[in-house]
Formats: C-alpha cells, structure tokens, sequence
C-alpha cells in the first residue's frame, strides 16, 4: 500500500497453499445507524455492542452529539452510550454535517422535521448530488417549513419543524428505501400516530429490518395490505425503551469475501454471520449457491464453499433485496461460464455513484462484453484485461473490484482509501485473508 491513490490488487490465482479461510467482519452499519437513531429516540441510557466505526457512523454520532445528546463511543470496545430523551432534542438551533452518509442525511432530516425547532443541515458534495427531495416533500406536507439554500430537494437545507400535523403519509422509495425506514422510525413522534405507505417496493428488506428493530425497541409498527397497496400503521402512544442491544456482523461486508470464496473455489467462514440474520444481503448469499456454491451453517458462522477451480455458473439475478452486491457480482461475473444477468438494481444510479455506468464502464476498461438497461445489466464471461479501476467515490466499486483482481493480473483500484465510508480496514483484512491463504 506505499502508493496513497492505486491499490495493486495480488494476483492470487494459482498460488493456493490453503483451500480455506476465516474472516472477523465490522458491525452491520445499517444497524449501527438505525439502533443510534432508536437509541437516542428512546428513554434513558442504551448500550450499543459490536458498533461500526467508519466515516457514515462517525457522522452519525456527531450529529447526534451535536444536538445535544449524551453519547459516548469506545471504538476499541466497539460500544456507543446513548442517553435518550424519549423524542426530546436539547439543542433546537445547530447546524449539523452528516458527511456522506445517507442514513444519517435521510434518519435525521425526518427525526428533525418531525418535532419541533429549527436545524442547518449540510453534507459532503457526493452526498449534495443524492436525492433528498422524496423525503423533503414528505416532511413538509406533514408540517415543516423547509428551505434549500441551492439545488432544490437537495443539501444543504434549513429544517423547521412544528410537530407532526397529519395522520396518513405517502412516500415515494424508487430512489431510496431510506426516505420509509426514516419515517417509520421516527413515528413515535407523531401524537395521533401515523399510517406510512409507500409508493414503489425496492429494498423492502431493508425496511423489514427497521419494523423489527423498532419491535425490539418498544414500538411496534403495523404492516398490513389495504386495497392492494402496503400501509405501515404506528398507533398513539408508544415509545422506544433503552437497553442493551447487540449488533450483528456486517453481511455487506462479509458478501466480499463470500465472493472470494465463489471465485477461487476455497471455503470462507465469516465469524457471526448466520442465515437468520436481519440484513438483507443475506440473499446474495442464495446467490452464490445458485451459482454452484455450497453454504454451510457453523457454530462460528456462514461457511461458503466455492465451486471446483471457481468455475461460476451464469445466471440471471433479481438482486432488489440485496443491490449492495450488484457491483460485487458484476466484478466476479467474467468468471462465470456462461452471461450473468443481474435485474432489480435500476435505482443504484442514485447511489454513491451511479453504479450502473461505473459498473459497465469499469468492466469495458477490462475488456469485457456487457450491456446495461434500465433495470441492470448483463455481463458475459471473458479475461479480464490489466486496468487501473475507478472508484467514483465510491467505497463499493474499491471493495468489490478489488475481487477481480485476486483471479486476473495488473488490476488496481484508484481511490481505493474511499472504503472509509463503511469498512475503513477493508485492505488490511483482505491482505491478512490473502496472506492466509498462500502461506
């Protein structure tokens, strides 16, 4: 790693002295950042066991910290203190800076815009091309006085909020399942409670796990179908409880070295993962079985055994519940034996990046053949070619791309430090698997 901008990914294939691997993974950070959010919702002191600490969770934190909440973090323990209010925020003046990350952009705004002061909120320029607008438009219909201070429906912005006025919320999610779960969340707030429904139905998985965390802390959140449309129903008169609450290990991170696994034909075991997990990743998991792959239930956790000689087999893929792998099947699809398919994914234009285009413009820098539309891309099989990947600042094209280059020669991901985002150790524990295994 002497070079601070291209990461030289080592060309593995063929140097195997070990067949199998065992990897410790970060906290979930989709869990991290909705249990901070429930943590500080709810009344009296909670402890947070098995944290993520990456640039989005630090940001998170500090807001929280900002507004005047006592939480303390101890990274090595991997632990975060949080004393909440019960929907009370002590400062009701600041400015707030969420970074790049989109759960605190969207959790906070709809945490804010649905009590009562007046809040600045800004965010880093990747997170200022993302879309806001969807949620913003929501919190203003049920109440707040919202005003962008440049690009409409984007960062930054002042949040003025007045309480929750209404009963019945429609959002649209095609952009983000994000703008439901930070609604849902912050229902408790709503006097008179709230029915939520959502138009669109991407990343339905990821809002399955907001309902049952908030179940796990103290309010539950009604799902039910009306007239052939879903409605998430809060009633009055509920509040989350603090406690001590355990964080899984991060499938999202873990799908990484699943995949390594899939490409090499070894069998990789990540500590604490388990297929009855919340995290929605868990079906890239199926994927990679269908794929020839065999998963296997441990005491320590997932084990995933990849096919003979990492002979993949095509497929086509609808990745709606788990898109946060569609780049890391694209990076490992040219070792498949025949086209791979992904569908579902059409909304990650709006991600970090718009991965649709990284994705087909990366692997066309490889020399592979693929084709993207509205809804994914295929990608046929081939050698990938020596090339210099960009990453858009985007901490899922370093990570994923990187697998590339453990089966094909010269490849390097520029950038690749912007991993921070959410697995800042994500080379070093790749080099630590790699250095297992042809030792």
């Amino acid at each position: 790693m002497t070079d601070t901008t291209v990461y030289q990914v080592k060309n593995i294939w063929g140097q195997l002295k070990k067949k199998e691997a065992v990897v410790t993974v970060p906290g979930s950070k989709s869990i991290t950042n909705r249990a901070l959010l429930l943590a500080t919702l709810a009344e009296g002191e909670s402890l947070l066991q098995g944290a993520l600490f990456s640039d989005d969770s630090r940001y998170f934190l500090q807001c929280v910290q900002t507004l005047g909440f006592a939480a303390k973090a101890e990274e090595k323990d991997r632990t975060i203190r949080v004393c909440g209010l019960g929907g009370r925020i002590p400062k009701r003046d600041v400015s707030l800076y969420v970074g790049s990350a989109g759960t605190a952009a969207r959790f906070l705004s709809a945490f804010l815009g649905m009590s009562e002061g007046s809040w600045d909120l800004d965010a880093s320029e990747q997170m200022r091309r993302r879309p806001m607008e969807p949620l913003l438009d929501r919190l203003s219909f049920l109440g707040a006085d919202i005003v962008c201070a440049g690009r409409p429906g984007h960062f930054p912005f002042r949040i003025m909020g007045h309480g929750v006025k209404e009963r019945e919320v429609s959002v649209n999610i095609d952009r983000s399942s994000q703008f439901l779960s930070a609604l849902l969340i912050s229902s408790c707030l709503a006097p008179e409670g709230l029915r939520v429904i959502p138009e669109g139905s991407h990343g339905m998985a990821y809002v399955d796990m907001t309902v049952e965390m908030m179940r796990e802390f103290g309010v539950c959140c009604e799902k039910k179908e009306e007239a052939g449309r879903i409605v998430y129903e809060i009633a009055p008169g509920q509040s989350y409880r603090a406690q001590s609450y355990s964080i899984e290990p991060d499938v999202s991170a873990a799908a990484y070295f699943y995949a390594m696994a899939a490409i090499l034909g070894i069998r990789v075991t990540v500590r604490g993962v388990f297929l009855n997990g919340k995290q929605g990743d868990l079906a890239f998991l199926r994927i990679l079985e269908r794929m020839g792959c065999r998963l296997e239930e441990t005491a320590e956790g997932v084990a995933l055994t990849g096919p003979p000689q990492g002979e993949l087999t095509g497929i086509c893929a609808d990745m709606s519940a788990c898109s946060d792998q569609a780049i890391t099947l694209a990076a490992i699809a040219p070792f498949s034996n025949g086209p791979v398919t992904i569908r579902g994914i059409g909304h990650i234009r709006f991600q970090e990046s718009d991965r649709l285009s990284a994705i087909v413009t990366e692997l066309t820098r490889m020399g592979i053949a693929c084709q993207r539309n509205e809804d994914g891309v295929t990608i046929w099989p081939g050698a990938p070619k020596p090339a210099q990947i960009e990453t858009y600042e985007d901490h899922r094209m370093a990570m994923g791309f990187a697998l590339t280059g453990l089966r094909a020669p010269g490849i390097g991901i520029r950038d690749w430090q912007c991993c921070k985002k959410t697995f800042e150790n994500y080379f070093a524990v790749l080099e630590e698997t790699i250095a297992t295994l042809i030792s």
